[in-house]
């Protein structure tokens, strides 16, 4: 009876990491939104760290979360690194590539709650007065992950920050005078 129960546990768990390692290596999450204001105004909010504090729903999700600029004030160089509770975890963002009003690029590293770089990408396509603004989130999925993905879904979990992000990011731009 017990190797009948070990032998069945062993299929199980084979079974298991086989549906594991068939999973997805790569995943990518992309949200977008139409703001009412021109592209150059909406690609300062993100082209600049210091803006972030204003939209971006994860600088909300911890008030005392440590936070440090380095680098470049703006554009390509400019890193923006946090620290804080186990909701924003810890990482650092540096942006890698900036076409004004076109695309920028951002190398983002977690160091905690779990080790892992990926890459979001903003990009901006004028419509007349208005500007649709695309962010997504690429990156590799290791077993970990391909692990977790059969619990969590992860166009659902950062989907929706991403969509509250660009809807407070489009209250800030069209609230902004225009020159």
């Amino acid at each position: 009876m017990v190797i009948k129960v070990l032998i069945a546990l062993a299929v199980i768990v084979v079974v298991l990491v086989v549906v594991i390692a068939t999973r997805p290596s790569e995943f990518r999450v992309e949200r977008t939104a139409t703001m009412s204001a021109p592209a150059a105004v909406v690609f300062d909010q993100v082209n600049d760290f210091h803006h972030w504090e204003a939209w971006s729903p994860y600088a909300k999700r911890d008030p005392a979360m440590k936070k440090s600029f380095e680098g470049a004030p703006a554009g390509v160089g400019a890193i923006y690194t946090w620290s804080g509770n186990h909701e924003v975890g810890e990482g650092g963002t540096t942006i890698i590539e900036s076409r004004p009003s076109e695309l920028i690029r951002i190398k983002l590293e977690f160091v905690r709650p779990f080790a892992g770089t990926s890459a979001a990408e903003f990009t901006f396509k004028p419509e007349g007065g208005r500007t649709a603004v695309t962010w997504s989130l690429a990156g590799r999925n290791n077993f970990i992950a391909k692990a977790m993905g059969l619990v969590m879904n992860m166009d659902k979990m950062i989907g929706g920050d991403f969509e509250t992000g660009l809807a407070q990011m489009k209250s800030v731009v069209e609230a902004a005078p225009r020159q």
